[in-house]
């Protein structure tokens, strides 16, 4: 199962590339969205949902 052992046919490595930067572009979003997330103020809803007759149509 050597990588080395199976070379990629031409054009491959591109596409390898092209994969790399997007998951390295994804994760600085989704680390973004985390820090964005945490630096902002505490959920002040109460816990779980609301009960289907308190709530109110509007």
């Amino acid at each position: 199962m050597n990588d080395k052992a199976n070379p990629a046919k031409k054009g491959g490595g591109e596409r390898k590339d092209r994969l790399a930067e997007a998951l390295r572009a994804n994760l600085q979003k989704r680390k973004a969205q985390a820090r964005s997330r945490r630096t902002g103020r505490a959920d002040e809803r109460p816990e779980g949902l609301p009960a289907a007759g308190k709530m109110h149509k509007g």
